[in-house]
């Protein structure tokens, strides 16, 4: 028997209404902000994810899935939203566009990773972008609308995961610092913490390693060595947060996992959704456009697992609305009936009423059950004395009104009145 590969999942009806309040709110949240979205390939050039999201990183390393196309070109299945979004903005002129410009979008995103609870191989994505402007004041804008969104869904114990990964100018020294302390503890750390000291040594603080805990909590501090531009934006966006009261954590180890990252790095973390806090991370890569070709171009971002927040939501006890049942179910007796029936069902779905008929040449009381296991309001009956008198019967599934019987040329446009 097939199943779903490794690392997918099927999406069923009766999760669906979470996904749709999801997909509501993100829509309603990034109007409310003045984004507006933008849907890019799912499938890019490779080298644009080597250049933008850096070797040495877990991503481009291990979970990428690339392949060449039947013209030879190296071709890797999206793994984040960021690098091709700064592309669409570089290739289309946006810089011409007044400043900055506001972007989201949803759609699936692949990595080869270790599969868990909300992390799968192919997983749905919500981003946002902010292009084109480095004011801290656009940091904490993004921030506000991963804030809003996920009390709009009805989040509890929201606050920030925060920190500054500095800049060209003031991380070297800082890398410098961090290696010199790892080289003393090299016979310590994990094998993977020994590749990341000689390609990406930034990734060591954020090892999951329980053996190299101790280390990281002794390790040196981005913040504690930020040029003073770094220190500046830092500063002025946590006294943002001071003044909107939202509570945050400095929290040293934050570095996120691409290298396009500078300045900014956050999380938002919610509790009592299990061992994952973090419902979305992100931050400023105010070196990613140039990196990719484009002019001087700050961003700020964040992506956030459309699948981890449904299953956040169902441990949170979040509700979502139900499907909605029909309206009316048509139920028929003998085939000229049914003939009718499926006439009626037309004139009903013209006037925008949910209406559903029986299928197959099921008994009258098994047709009626299932109108009633569907959930819906109204039952309307037609059998052969009803054909043969004209009319139909309207019966209300809930109890609230009696038994009606109705012109069958007239009963589209009552019930679709009545309704």
């Amino acid at each position: 028997m097939y199943t779903a590969p490794r690392g997918t999942i099927d999406i069923l009806p009766e999760d669906q209404p979470y996904w749709n309040l999801l997909r509501r709110e993100i829509e309603r949240v990034t109007a409310q902000f003045g984004y507006q979205r933008i849907d890019v390939p799912c499938f890019e050039d490779t080298s644009l994810y080597v250049r933008g999201v850096g070797e040495g990183t877990d991503i481009v390393d291990k979970e990428m899935y690339s392949f060449q196309d039947k013209g030879g070109r190296d071709i890797t299945l999206r793994p984040e939203f960021t690098a091709g979004i700064v592309r669409a903005y570089i290739e289309h002129g946006m810089r011409t566009l007044p400043q900055p410009v506001k972007l989201y979008t949803m759609g699936p995103i692949f990595r080869y990773e270790r599969v868990q609870a909300g992390r799968y191989r192919q997983h749905t994505q919500f981003d946002i972008e902010c292009i084109g402007e480095q004011d801290p004041a656009v940091d904490l804008e993004v921030m506000s609308l991963a804030w809003q969104l996920y009390a709009n869904l009805g989040f509890k114990g929201l606050a920030f995961q925060l920190n500054s990964t500095g800049c060209p100018k003031c991380r070297p020294a800082y890398v410098e610092r961090l290696v010199a302390y790892y080289q003393g503890h090299t016979h310590e750390i994990c094998a993977d913490c020994k590749r990341r000291l000689e390609r990406n040594p930034l990734r060591l603080l954020d090892c999951k390693n329980e053996g190299c805990q101790p280390i990281i909590a002794d390790a040196p501090h981005t913040s504690d060595h930020l040029c003073d531009e770094c220190a500046e934006h830092f500063a002025t966006l946590t006294g943002y947060l001071d003044a909107l009261e939202r509570p945050y954590t400095i929290n040293h180890r934050l570095v996120r996992g691409l290298d396009y990252y500078t300045k900014t790095v956050f999380e938002v973390w919610a509790q009592g959704i299990g061992s994952q806090n973090a419902v979305c991370g992100g931050g400023r890569y105010d070196g990613l456009a140039e990196e990719l070709d484009g002019p001087p171009t700050p961003g700020i971002g964040f992506g956030s697992g459309m699948e981890r927040l449904v299953l956040a939501m169902k441990e949170q006890g979040l509700a979502a609305p139900a499907a909605p049942a029909p309206q009316v179910v048509l139920v028929h007796l003998g085939q000229p009936a049914k003939t009718a029936a499926i006439v009626l069902l037309q004139q009903l779905l013209s006037r925008g009423v949910q209406a559903q008929i029986g299928f197959g040449d099921r008994s009258m009381r098994s047709q009626m059950r299932g109108a009633n296991r569907l959930g819906a309001r109204f039952a309307l009956i037609i059998g052969e004395q009803e054909l043969a008198e004209g009319v139909v019967v309207l019966n209300d599934l809930t109890g609230e009104q009696p038994e009606q019987r109705l012109p069958l040329a007239d009963a589209a446009a009552a019930v679709a009145t009545l309704l």
